[in-house]
């Protein structure tokens, strides 16, 4: 039987195109977060508490903002790591920690401006924040309780618990008017983020903690630690899975949610999927460390950042 499950899955890598990175980003740290902005700019965080901006046609960087020095518990300043990172029509949201009591820090950087929107004397223990407008922050907490920060008014809009597990990942849709959160008990809870409604539970799937989400139109990609790679259809209601040999780390949806990308093997390749036929389709290589974070340009264009200084680029051609 073991053999058969060995065979199974070396038969599945078989058929898949491998592909070298087109570009490898040096970012000299190891980059936590990233996002795609306007369709041009990579902005990271960083482990030593940056955030640095990528220009993609310059092929440089052009920005890097600095969080200020945290003390740890010897009192000695150290370094800060930008834990989440987030970008809206010239706004970038920076968290990270504090330092103090397992709290966070939050910050908004606009015109060359950076604020606190949260310190440690808010006493608040997030994990991520996004943007869901110009002036509407969601905020994700280690409880998994999530809650709508108004900018304009300072002020928290609703808090709600998702649910007894602890939060592992956020992720929006394209119009920001869906959030998929993942916990460690393998569900996934949609909410409508504006309103905090839950629109639906999807279970049946993975059944450890769920590394990364994301959700594109009307489907929801997840990465396990079970070692499955899942995807559900929020209109049918059909879910699926793919079985790896290892934990998936790391997983992200093309723009029109056909295919997927998981980080499947201990090599740390990126495994491209056909969602529909579960054809694998491409094997990326050239990531060294175990990956934190998969993005799609188009449908053409994947990035990756992981526990090192670079960020790879491949053409899937």
């Amino acid at each position: 039987m073991k053999k058969l499950i060995l065979f199974l899955f070396f038969s599945f890598f078989l058929f898949a195109k491998t592909l070298i990175p087109a570009l490898t980003i040096d970012v000299n740290e190891s980059v936590k977060d990233m996002v795609l902005a306007d369709g041009h700019l990579l902005v990271m965080g960083t482990d030593e508490g940056k955030l640095k901006i990528y220009d993609l046609n310059k092929k440089s960087f052009t920005k890097v903002l600095h969080l200020p020095k945290i003390k740890d518990f010897m009192g000695d300043s150290i370094n800060t790591s930008v834990s989440s990172v987030d970008y809206y029509k010239g706004k970038i949201l920076m968290l990270s920690d504090s330092g103090v009591g397992g709290y966070s820090d939050l910050r908004l950087n606009e015109n060359n401006k950076t604020v606190d929107v949260f310190t440690e004397k808010d006493k608040l223990s997030l994990v991520e924040a996004k943007f869901i407008d110009e002036n509407n922050i969601l905020l994700a907490f280690l409880s998994d309780e999530v809650a709508l920060y108004n900018l304009k008014n300072k002020k928290i809009i609703y808090k709600k618990q998702l649910s007894g597990s602890k939060f592992s990942d956020l992720a929006l849709n394209k119009k920001r008017d869906l959030a998929a959160f993942a916990c460690e008990s393998g569900e996934v809870t949609i909410i409508e983020p504006k309103s905090g409604k839950i629109v639906k539970r999807l279970t049946g799937i993975n059944l450890d903690n769920i590394f990364k989400v994301d959700i594109k139109k009307n489907i929801v990609a997840t990465a396990g630690k079970d070692r499955r790679a899942g995807w559900y259809n929020l209109t049918t209601g059909a879910k699926n899975y793919i079985q790896a040999n290892f934990f998936i780390y790391a997983a992200a949806l093309n723009p029109d949610a056909t295919m997927a990308a998981f980080a499947m093997d201990e090599n740390n390749n990126i495994t491209i999927i056909n969602l529909s036929t579960k054809d694998k389709l491409f094997l990326l290589k050239g990531q060294k460390s175990t990956l934190n974070m998969i993005i799609f340009k188009d449908d053409n264009t994947v990035f990756a950042a992981s526990d090192d200084e670079y960020v790879n680029m491949w053409k899937l051609k």
